[in-house]
């Protein structure tokens, strides 16, 4: 899961326009017991909000998810 952006293009203005932070949706949707995703590791709710979220949370999100996805897990 990476957390970075591209600028996709530039505004009128002149200024560049940072591209959407893209989804970690791996298409394995699955939430366990806990509310949290077996795929991407996000939580019910954080899925739920992503459309709504500027890149700065969907950054935030990602961190949170990826710290989570480190539980467990043998190789991180």
């Amino acid at each position: 899961m990476g957390v970075d952006s591209k600028v996709e293009n530039v505004s009128n203005s002149g200024e560049a326009e940072e591209a959407p932070v893209v989804s970690p949706c791996v298409s394995i949707c699955a939430l366990d017991g806990d509310d949290i995703c077996t795929g991407c590791h996000r939580s019910g709710e954080e899925i739920r909000q992503w459309i709504l979220l500027d890149n700065t949370a969907r950054r935030e999100v990602l961190s949170k998810a990826c710290e989570r996805a480190k539980i467990g897990n043998p190789f991180a």
